[in-house]
């Protein structure tokens, strides 16, 4: 994954992704893996040494028929800025310098070439959204023609993660070089996960910007760390300052005690 460079003016891009939504079909999950190339196992019943980008987690109120009700939550790579913009955990462990933060996207960048396997990023992500490769991937006869050729495919021994399909913003970018444009259009740069939604729960877009729905729903303040102003809204362990840029919405105050005060939810689990 190679950094932006200047491109106009420096980007937040972020999520929002509405709980309320959330079905939990596990599209997101699907689209992800064939963006970009994520290798599986002919038996991924072992979830130890699996490989996935985005998780989805069940959540329940933990209440018995009738009054029982389920909340599904996406997690990818929350994309840390730090409590100083640029300094995500990890970051700023990683001595390979194989993860940096984009000041011009604020995207926590993986380069795999760089990475030697000594997973301290691993270590240092209080949201589990590294994973290390036991393997190297092996792809069924014939499935080698349907990866992204726009994505490189990851040798064992090194961690990967998401990285909101930086991808797709170096094409939108280059296009916008040649139309002899500087800004981007919202639409121009949406993750697989974003379009692959059937219900619509995960908005992408720049937090920086006004014009963008991330922006108009969280309404972050930028100069208190990012905190949302909507009171819908709330981010992951938030008591650790690591300022990520993927917001939550839920109007189910169990659902954001369930997130604030995990030690009052009865059951918590991956869901696959």
């Amino acid at each position: 994954m190679k950094h932006s460079g200047n491109f106009g003016k420096p980007k937040r891009y972020g999520m929002v992704i509405d709980l309320d939504k959330c079905t939990g079909c596990g599209a997101c999950m699907v689209a992800c893996m064939a963006e970009n190339n994520v290798p599986f196992k002919e038996d991924e019943s072992k979830k130890l040494d699996s490989i996935s980008w985005l998780q989805v987690y069940r959540l329940t109120n933990g209440k018995p028929y009738p009054d029982a009700e389920v909340c599904y939550l996406p997690r990818p790579c929350q994309h840390c800025a730090g409590k100083h913009e640029g300094h995500s955990p990890c970051v700023s462990v990683c001595p390979a310098t194989a993860t940096d933060y984009d000041q011009q996207t604020g995207i926590v960048s993986q380069i795999y070439t760089r990475c030697f396997g000594c997973r301290y990023c691993m270590g240092a992500c209080p949201y589990h959204a590294r994973h290390f490769n036991w393997w190297d991937p092996v792809w069924p006869k014939g499935m080698e023609k349907y990866l992204n050729p726009d994505v490189s495919a990851r040798m064992r021994g090194i961690v990967e993660k998401c990285n909101f399909c930086f991808q797709r913003y170096q094409k939108a970018t280059e296009k916008a070089h040649a139309e002899g444009r500087r800004d981007l259009e919202e639409n121009e740069y949406q993750t697989a996960c974003t379009q692959a939604c059937p219900a619509g729960a995960i908005i992408f877009g720049d937090l920086n910007n006004p014009k963008h729905a991330v922006h108009q729903i969280a309404k972050p303040n930028l100069k208190k760390g990012g905190q949302p102003q909507n009171p819908k809204a709330f981010r992951l362990l938030e008591e650790l300052e690591t300022n990520t840029k993927v917001y939550y919405l839920s109007s189910k105050q169990w659902v954001q005690d369930a997130i604030h005060k995990p030690h009052l939810l009865d059951q918590k689990e991956a869901h696959h």
